[in-house]
């Protein structure tokens, strides 16, 4: 299993599409099964970048989980952003149901963040979305770098500033992907 994190716009999406398309992985998205999954006052909540509870989340990567074959490498991007959710993820590691993950970290600039949200033109990449997302990433989610680390899992530091193409060779090579 392949983790990928980083804030909003370092290119999550975009590569783990790309590793999916080319070596054939699964790919789960958390921000694409919430958009589609929640309605209502959730929803609104949602695009106005608040974060869902960490029950909501976990029941839903729970269910997402039981419709692929988790012994085959897969891409989970979007998931753990908290501490409790990496608890849950690492007692599914020792129950058997999964493999201990290896994170990929997107690194890059606020100031290319920004660009590539704009340019994305998404409902809820509103300046205010935008910066709570943001914040929400620097003061719970980037911390958990650590604590993977802690707790075994490889954690690779990716510089997500430059073309896509570069990025993805950055993370085939610190994955070690043959071409």
């Amino acid at each position: 299993m392949i983790l990928l994190m980083g804030a909003a716009g370092s290119g999550k999406s975009m590569q783990g599409h790309q590793l999916a398309d080319e070596y054939g992985y699964a790919y789960i998205s958390s921000g694409e099964v919430f958009r589609v999954l929640f309605t209502g006052r959730r929803r609104h909540e949602m695009l106005e970048g608040k974060l869902l509870s960490d029950g909501e989340v976990i029941r839903v990567i729970d269910r997402v989980l039981e419709f692929i074959d988790t012994k085959e490498q897969f891409i989970l991007d979007g998931f753990p952003r908290t501490k409790s959710q990496v608890d849950w993820l690492l007692m599914q590691v020792e129950s058997g149901r999964l493999e201990l993950p290896v994170v990929v970290n997107l690194e890059v600039t606020d100031d290319v963040v920004r660009g590539r949200l704009k340019k994305r033109a998404r409902l809820d990449d509103t300046d205010t979305a935008i910066a709570q997302r943001h914040s929400d990433y620097e003061a719970v989610t980037k911390p958990l770098l650590s604590y993977m680390k802690e707790k075994g899992m490889t954690v690779f530091s990716i510089d997500a500033d430059g073309t896509p193409a570069q990025v993805h060779e950055r993370i085939a090579q610190a994955l070690k992907i043959e071409e």
